[in-house]
């Protein structure tokens, strides 16, 4: 044979056996990497998978190939799908897998030999264990939170003005154990500024205990509050019960909507004020207590004390460091801040990847006035979030849930001029029935809660409910 064959024969064995060495060194990262990876032909059908792909997903080798892209996504875009129309790498996108249900970070890239795109390359990382921990870790702070006040000053978002105000306000607050009335409308944010009052004051340590006082029965308010003895009424504990002031002994108790209590309860809580003792139904024995008192209301308690439903020496008695706060209607220049702020709470609680919202979004939510205030906003987000696909990362305008665009003309009468006009009984039906999904939506569903807010019996609440088919 001749000398140059030989040689040629020689290099191409030797080519040939580097060739299967790069074969083997691939393959061996193939089969040993952790992140899974599934390549798809130029017709968008799989044709490799990796152990850790089928570890991920639950689909065995033989299940996979042949199948089409789009075949092991749950929720989402699949990635190779949008490589092989765009020819152009892509990154950092979330989907869901079946049937497992993990959820996975995707990046794919085309494959091209000779100018020519034959595939598609994919890399899937499993960061279902990376959200349980965030969460775990979440819950974790908010337990320790919990041990003293759910919520510090860092949580309360907003810069205008009259918002800043009211936090330097409770800031101060914080630092003496003055007696507090937080005023403002509801779903301002009057119980996030009772905790962090608590949280940044000396009886951080110790308990912080919230009554919502409309939600207690006359018939309960005093021994909730103030505890029994054995023997005071009949279904009484034996050894009898401490009340809530007791509990809160050394710390601070937050009487929310204390408008509500009535004229008897009012003059026990005037005592607790003055005398800074409690006494429990059934017992004539003065128990002292050191409770720091935080009230809230919704209400004009001015007009209540001259209607007579407030004694006048309690609202001067809990009227000593009165702190003003805003609705969301006068200060809308918060609420791309707070959305952001939802978002990322949402993100938490939803295990989504929302990276924020567009202009145009955020200037239909400053169209609105937000009557439920902050309360209203968050549930929106909320809702605007859960109606989104899963592949979807920026809030746009028509995602904004269509309560806002027609709740829009309730308050802005302007924005009525051009629509056409209806007979008086179905406007004012119509209104009704926008008004009392908007109440219930800022109660969560709660129909007692909202026939008592609305003035009206529980029974002529559900007739009106069911005349507008509203569930």
């Amino acid at each position: 044979m001749d000398k140059n064959i030989k040689n040629v024969l020689k290099l191409v064995d030797n080519h040939l056996n580097n060739l299967e060495e790069y074969q083997s060194l691939l393959e061996a990262i193939f089969l040993s990497t952790q992140d899974a990876i599934s390549v798809v032909n130029d017709k968008g059908e799989h044709i490799m998978v990796n152990p850790a792909y089928t570890k991920i997903t639950g689909i065995s080798t033989e299940d996979i190939l042949g199948k089409e892209a789009s075949y092991d996504v749950l929720e989402g875009e699949s990635v190779h799908l949008k490589v092989l129309e765009t020819k152009t790498a892509i990154k950092g996108v979330t989907l869901k897998l079946r049937p497992t249900g993990k959820i996975v970070i995707a990046q794919a890239a085309p494959i091209i030999v000779n100018n020519k795109l034959i595939g598609s390359v994919a890399g899937l990382t499993d960061v279902t264990e990376i959200n349980k921990l965030t969460n775990k870790l979440q819950e974790a702070k908010k337990k320790i939170r919990q041990l003293s006040a759910k919520y510090i000053f860092d949580d309360i978002i907003g810069e205008s003005e009259k918002f800043i105000d009211s936090k330097l306000q409770a800031q101060k607050a914080a630092r003496v154990p003055v007696t507090v009335l937080l005023r403002g409308e509801s779903g301002t944010g009057k119980e996030l500024f009772a905790h962090a009052i608590h949280a940044q004051s000396s009886r951080k340590n110790n308990q912080f205990i919230r009554v919502n006082c409309a939600a207690l029965s006359e018939s309960l308010i005093e021994s909730e509050l103030f505890g029994y003895v054995e023997g005071a009424f009949t279904g009484a504990k034996k050894g009898g019960k401490k009340g809530l002031f007791e509990e809160a002994n050394k710390g601070t108790i937050f009487l929310d909507e204390i408008s509500e209590i009535n004229l008897n309860t009012q003059v026990k809580l005037l005592r607790v004020l003055q005398e800074k003792e409690i006494t429990r139904v059934g017992s004539s024995m003065s128990i002292p207590i050191d409770v720091r008192i935080i009230a809230a209301t919704n209400v004009n308690l001015e007009q209540a004390v001259r209607k007579g439903k407030f004694r006048e020496d309690l609202y001067y008695r809990l009227n000593i460091f009165p702190i003003n706060i805003p609705s969301l209607k006068e200060r809308k220049d918060d609420i791309p801040l707070l959305v952001n702020e939802f978002i990322k709470k949402f993100n938490y609680e939803y295990g989504r990847n929302i990276k924020g919202i567009e202009e145009q979004a955020v200037d239909k939510l400053m169209d609105y006035d937000w009557p439920g205030n902050v309360r209203e906003l968050e549930n929106y987000v909320g809702r605007c979030i859960i109606n989104m696909n899963f592949n979807e990362q920026i809030i746009k305008r028509n995602n904004l849930p269509h309560q806002i665009i027609k709740a829009e003309s309730l308050y802005n009468p302007k924005k009525v001029v051009n629509e056409s006009i209806e007979t008086l009984d179905d406007h004012i039906s119509r209104l009704e029935s926008e008004y009392l999904q908007k109440v219930l939506l800022n109660l969560n569903n709660n129909k007692t809660e909202a026939a008592k807010k609305l003035g009206i019996s529980i029974r002529n609440l559900y007739y009106k409910l069911d005349k507008y088919n509203i569930v």
